[in-house]
């Protein structure tokens, strides 16, 4: 009898981790629309930015693409794509992206590892940041 309950226990306890894992997102399945194609995949970036996008893609680049890849696509074994819907305004709003810089982020949705916070880095910047990410989510599908 306690064979069994140890047997169901274990079994509980690995169905429990599979279920964990399978729920989480895959490290390599961030895609622009998260259509699970791997970190640094095409993200397509408007034809015109707005002058505040403009600013925001120079500041990306300088303090963001290191670890969000290229035009925020991700980058493996680095950090999580921004063009993504988990990023979408309605799951993560613009406050979201100054506490990140501001804070740091625990990791939580990717298995990336945690965000340092940010320093240099003033609103009127992060503020920039934040409409070169929605602009280049809105060419991506993601509203």
């Amino acid at each position: 009898m306690r064979d069994l309950i140890l047997a169901a226990l274990v079994g509980a306890a690995i169905a429990g981790g599979l279920v964990f894992i399978t729920m989480m997102p895959a490290r390599d399945a961030v895609s622009a629309g998260g259509r699970g194609n791997s970190a640094g995949s095409q993200v397509t970036v408007p034809d015109e930015l707005t002058a505040e996008a403009r600013m925001g893609e120079r500041a990306f680049n300088a303090v963001c693409a290191d670890c969000h890849g290229e035009r925020g696509a991700g980058k493996d074994g680095f950090g999580p794509p921004l063009i993504h819907k988990i990023y979408e305004p309605s799951h993560h709003g613009d406050a979201a992206f100054h506490l990140a810089v501001q804070n740091g982020v625990r990791a939580h949705h990717w298995r990336f590892g945690d965000m340092p916070p940010q320093s240099g880095l003033t609103t009127a910047d992060v503020n920039t940041i934040v409409a070169y990410v929605r602009e280049v989510q809105r060419a991506n599908g993601i509203e």
